[in-house]
């Protein structure tokens, strides 16, 4: 099953986004793909400052047991000053995407 999402990267913040990513933590990877995540891109728009993200989950993916654990929480709190995120949260304002059409 593909997922899609879009969040809001704050001005300014667009190299020190994409250091984070170069250098993603190894245990925030096995994490994902301990989930089942795979095939994940994030692109930025370079003028509204959007993130489109989109991966492979299983059909059983657990988003809500994701959004508990440890290290996502910590990874959210580390990326919370440079995007938009929920009020009262770390977690990003992610706004899931509606699927219109797909090519193969």
């Amino acid at each position: 099953m593909r997922k899609a999402f879009v969040m809001q990267l704050k001005p300014g913040f667009e190299a020190e986004y994409k250091r984070c990513h170069d250098e993603i933590w190894p245990e925030l990877v096995a994490l994902l793909k301990a989930y089942g995540i795979a095939d994940y891109h994030i692109f930025l728009h370079p003028r509204t400052l959007q993130l489109f993200g989109i991966f492979e989950v299983p059909e059983s993916f657990d988003d809500r047991g994701l959004k508990r654990e440890p290290v996502m929480l910590r990874w959210w709190q580390s990326m919370s000053p440079l995007m938009e995120t929920l009020a009262d949260s770390d977690e990003p304002q992610a706004i899931p995407l509606i699927p219109t059409f797909y090519l193969e």
